[in-house]
């Protein structure tokens, strides 16, 4: 199973958000920098997100958007039902697990479970989460470059 570039730029630009915006606004031109995403597609992904009260819009100037509630809050599927994203592993399935080739579908009870486990597993990473790892991962990252910097001289 594949996530939708939808999703996966959602998820990002909330991580980035969450990373670099705080209580204070972020523009959507700082996170298109950022994370090198359409400036356009971010316009159309925080749309869907404050509609899904996921990101709060700070009009005027130095406005942005801002997390709607703690990061910790806000869950990983959240953000990826926001975008209107599909969590179903296969074609034949509706958003809500049903199949309409259920009678003739031997297999659907393993999909069916297949995507419970998929929505559990996202259910249980916090926006949080994501963000400690990203934070951890850059801090490492600085150590790395400080280590290489020194060996070089």
């Amino acid at each position: 199973m594949r996530l939708s570039t939808k999703a996966q730029y959602a998820v990002r630009a909330m991580v980035s958000l969450a990373l670099n915006g705080g209580e204070t606004p972020m523009s959507l031109k700082d996170i298109s920098v950022r994370e090198n995403i359409s400036l356009t597609y971010l316009e159309q992904l925080f749309v869907k997100l404050r509609r899904g009260e996921i990101v709060n819009s700070v009009r005027g100037p130095g406005g942005g958007y801002v997390l709607a509630r703690p990061a910790d809050r806000i869950m990983v599927d959240q953000i990826i039902d926001s975008v209107e994203e599909s969590l179903v592993p296969v074609s034949c399935m509706d958003d809500d697990g049903t199949c309409s080739c259920v009678d003739q579908c031997v297999t659907h009870a393993v999909w069916h479970g297949l995507g419970e486990k998929i929505r559990q597993f996202l259910a249980a990473i916090s926006l949080e989460e994501l963000t400690h790892d990203a934070q951890n991962r850059i801090l490492r990252d600085r150590v790395d470059e400080n280590q290489l910097a020194e060996d070089v001289r």
